[in-house]
């Protein structure tokens, strides 16, 4: 029995997936967020008391200010290390990083005022981001042409990075677990297919050739390895028509196209961080199906909620969330194949 207690800040479906892995694992843990510990992230006695119930402390999602994270590393080591949340933070810090390793980005650019975009039509069209916080389309917006803007309304005192469309073939996303220093837990290439910026559909195997399969997997461990990450990780990727591979976005965390990872393998993502960041015992990896997950958002989780037995080769997840709304992430569906 192990006597490791793991702190995960955010209690959102990919902390509660920790949450289940380590008790898997004889793992206890805790739980801070608006739920269990409620509290504002810059509270610092709410956050010492947090550090002092548990050894080590992870988190499900990279919006958590660097402060925090920093303070509760002075009490308990954080996994991954805070110094990776504030570069993966920042889209343009991101995206230098990366380059800088010779890894191909679509072409980006730092917008500070409205005017930047107006002397820039040959990055049109592309998409307008936020350098900070956003997903799921949140504080994105496609442009095609400058004269859009003046429709958008958009606060550029925020600060902005915008990036070149690519002639897309398709996306993929790339799962890692680093453990030590080149000790690794690397799932095959995942083929991603998003709807309005939404992930919709995962798969496995991915439709792309050995040398993006191999590319793709390198890229993750040379990007892993760099920041001396401890976890799990994801890259995504984008694919264009000419099968030129480009890194779009790394995730420093358990992520929404792994959820296939529980089903279709022996050890899930979720598992797999957990192992890493408690220091414990690395197991190969081995698949056991090919698979597809759905993501089912807003009122679909409905029907699925009243299915009252699925065929022995699907797996029904419920995040029972109670609000539904529009777009949000209300579960997934895994289907072995």
């Amino acid at each position: 029995m192990s006597e490791i207690t793991l702190g995960i800040i955010g209690g959102g479906q990919l902390g509660s997936m920790l949450a289940i892995a380590a008790k898997k694992l004889n793992i206890k843990t805790v739980i801070f967020c608006d739920e269990f510990i409620h509290a504002q992230y810059d509270d610092k006695n709410k956050i010492y008391n947090f550090a002092k119930q548990v050894d080590v402390i992870t988190y499900e999602f990279e919006n958590i200010p660097f402060e925090t994270l920093n303070e509760l590393n002075k009490f308990k080591p954080v996994l991954p290390k805070p110094s990776v949340n504030r570069l993966i933070q920042h889209r343009l810090a991101e995206k230098d990083f990366v380059n800088k390793l010779n890894i191909r980005t679509t072409r980006y650019v730092s917008i500070e005022k409205k005017s930047d975009i107006d002397a820039l039509e040959d990055f049109l069209p592309g998409i307008l981001k936020t350098t900070t916080l956003g997903y799921d389309g949140k504080g994105q917006y496609p442009i095609k042409s400058s004269n859009e803007l003046n429709s958008l309304n958009i606060d550029f005192s925020k600060g902005y990075i915008l990036e070149k469309f690519v002639k897309l073939k398709k996306e993929i996303s790339i799962i890692i677990t680093r453990f030590s220093n080149n000790k690794y837990e690397i799932y095959e290439p995942i083929e991603n297919t998003h709807e309005d910026q939404i992930l919709k559909y995962s798969k496995i195997p991915a439709e792309i050739n050995e040398k993006i399969f191999i590319q793709s997997k390198d890229w993750a461990m040379l990007i892993a390895e760099e920041l001396k990450y401890i976890g799990t990780l994801c890259v995504e990727f984008f694919v264009d028509r000419n099968d030129n591979l480009y890194v779009n976005e790394i995730a420093p965390r358990v992520h929404n196209s792994g959820h296939l990872t529980i089903n279709a393998f022996n050890v899930s993502q979720f598992e797999n961080h957990v192992r890493a960041v408690c220091g414990l015992e690395q197991i190969p990896l081995k698949k056991i199906s090919n698979a597809k997950m759905m993501n089912l958002l807003g009122d679909q989780i409905t029907h699925y909620r009243n299915i009252q037995k699925f065929n022995e080769n699907e797996f029904f997840f419920d995040y029972l969330k109670k609000d539904i709304k529009e777009k949000r992430k209300m579960g997934h569906i895994t289907t072995l194949v």
